[in-house]
């Protein structure tokens, strides 16, 4: 059942408490939160054309909200650049359930109409409820901004409205990433490739994205900001983001051949090479086939392209998956989500990358346990996610996107012998002069979210998410996905101190065999005997440090069990409990 979502309003009511108390005002609603005027336009400059605030019933004789069902062809960019976005509703429109969700279908201009509508994104790991009133920037009583292909019809324009609004004006939509729009529309977590650097199953990774339910977009790389939106003499766009809209292989000549569909989101200017709408490869194509892929295409925006030209001609694609689900292999996952929220603070924790010793180890730090492999594997595939929270919204006060990335450290053995006490919030900077991580960032980055995907053995890690720069300031949330649950330390401890009755900071070894099997772990009387012995002390008592040290032995030691089980080759050493 998806989440209930929170309204946003200042005065906390809800869109069906407003739209109510405007019927019986018989008043349409104006929203305070967001007034028609020019700060909700433009916050760095005048707004440069005279714009009038007016209402569908005013630009059209019968609007209506969607007209036909919500797809592609309703999404035309209008003055503003804000393509990214653009991009990413129309790949929302491909997958109905996830559209449902952000354009709830409770609302028109039927006998409930009161002048507000409302549409629903995901920020920061919780899903908002965002009321406007249908007061849309118009030129001559025409639609400036995002509008659709019918005149009458108005979702589009006031789903921009609304995320303008989230996002506190129009202005800061300027620029962006398709990746982040997808994802405010999902929840979900984002991967970018680089075409010319992909893997070999490039194609399959992306229509196995695409059979998933994933969104995806694309676009060239300018050199210089005076390429971007130059148009090519193939008839494709520099610095422009298109949405990738479905892949498909063709008998052509006795061969096999790879087609991906792209849409601009101008609504026109195509690609006018091999396989382009008027093309002659399409001649040749089977009638039942090419009727089957070749639809609606013409000068509409949308074309198809062979996939070795898309690989040539486009820079990087972008996939955000509902589920952080592998593309490169056939199983479906189902994933464990941990959450930690943070911030930069210059002069206390805005230590900087590792470039800076002197002041990294003062970086926010988060410790995860990694109990449990994969099935099937003896280690842990892991996705971590770092965003930065805001940013978008905090452009009218001069703040940009930081650039951020972040690194994971193993502390298995600092636990073990007692240089790190697990429930200690800090790692010193000795620590960080020594050790190098474990796993790390590709690369630190000007994005609102930067995200890896990881195989790590089981074990305790220590996250450290960073500015590049000391001294930036940002707030951030990390969102870790793994195949088996993940634990912070914080959660064994609150498991730990369950079966510590009098507040101690120990437990009776007359628990273990209660608290082992609450963790998960199932043992045999000869072994809890082993572990008493090993780990309790003169009065009988196992502190967290030993508890925690136990389970990760035994993690290893249930590894080792699976490997010689897979292996048959005969016993377990006991003495795998020996430290």
């Amino acid at each position: 059942m998806p989440a209930k979502s929170i309204s946003t309003q200042a005065d906390g009511k809800t869109f069906e408490q407003l739209r109510q108390e405007c019927l019986q005002k018989k008043k349409l609603f104006e929203d305070p939160d967001f007034p028609a005027c020019d700060s909700s336009l433009y916050y760095s400059q005048s707004v440069p054309i005279n714009f009038e605030w007016k209402r569908p019933g005013e630009l059209c004789e019968n609007p209506e909200f969607i007209v036909g069902g919500a797809d592609r062809t309703d999404i035309c960019q209008g003055a503003l650049g804000d393509c990214w976005l653009l991009a990413a509703i129309a790949s929302l429109t491909l997958h109905k359930e996830t559209l449902a969700r952000v354009v709830p279908n409770d609302q028109g201009f039927d006998r409930s109409y009161a002048g507000i509508f409302h549409f629903q994104f995901w920020q920061h790991n919780r899903w908002l409820d965002v009321v406007v009133d249908d007061r849309l920037p118009a030129v001559r009583n025409r639609l400036v901004l995002l509008h659709s292909a019918s005149n009458n019809e108005f979702w589009s324009a006031l789903l921009e409205k609304a995320y303008a609004k989230l996002n506190g004006s129009y202005e800061s939509l300027k620029g962006g990433s398709t990746l982040e729009a997808m994802e405010d529309f999902t929840g979900g977590v984002g991967e970018t490739y680089e075409t010319k650097s992909a893997p070999t199953d490039l194609f399959n990774i992306m229509k196995k994205a695409y059979d998933r339910g994933s969104m995806m977009g694309c676009s060239i790389d300018i050199t210089s900001s005076a390429e971007s939106e130059a148009q090519t003499a193939s008839g494709l766009v520099k610095g422009h983001a298109y949405s990738i809209t479905g892949l498909e292989e063709v008998n052509y000549r006795g061969k096999k051949v790879k087609l991906i569909r792209i849409r601009n989101p101008w609504g026109q200017v195509e690609w006018n090479g091999a396989w382009s709408d008027e093309s002659r490869e399409w001649n040749v194509i089977d009638s039942s086939e090419k009727k089957r892929i070749f639809q609606n295409s013409m000068d509409d925006g949308e074309f198809w392209m062979e996939f070795e030209d898309f690989k040539a001609n486009y820079d990087k694609i972008e996939i955000c998956n509902l589920t952080p689900d592998s593309l490169t292999d056939d199983t479906k996952r189902k994933w464990e989500v941990n959450m930690f929220e943070g911030n930069w603070i210059r002069g206390s924790t805005a230590g900087g990358c590792r470039n800076f010793i002197d002041t990294f180890w003062t970086n926010p730090q988060f410790k995860l346990t990694l109990l449990h492999a994969d099935d099937n594997n003896d280690k842990c595939s892991v996705v971590i996610a770092l965003m930065q929270k805001n940013r978008r919204a905090l452009r009218k006060e001069g703040l940009d996107l930081q650039t951020i990335g972040f690194a994971l450290y193993e502390v298995f053995n600092f636990l073990v012998h007692g240089l790190l006490k697990a429930h200690e919030d800090h790692l010193g900077k000795d620590f960080f002069r020594y050790n190098g991580s474990k796993a790390r960032s590709k690369t630190y980055i000007n994005v609102r979210e930067i995200s890896e995907r990881f195989t790590l053995p089981p074990g305790n890690y220590l996250l450290v998410p960073t500015t590049f720069q000391p001294h930036d300031e940002a707030d951030f949330i990390i969102r870790i996905f793994s195949e088996k649950a993940a634990g912070t330390m914080y959660d064994i401890y609150m498991l730990f101190i369950s079966y510590d009755t009098d507040r101690s900071g120990k437990m009776s070894s007359y628990e273990l065999r209660i608290a082992l099997k609450a963790a998960g772990m199932h043992l045999n009387t000869k072994l809890l005997q082993l572990l008493g012995l090993r780990f309790a002390d003169e009065n009988y008592d196992i502190d967290f440090d030993d508890y925690l040290t136990c389970i990760v032995r035994l993690e290893n030691m249930f590894r080792v069990f699976q490997a010689l089980d897979k292996s048959k080759t005969g016993q377990v050493n006991m003495n795998i409990l020996q430290v």
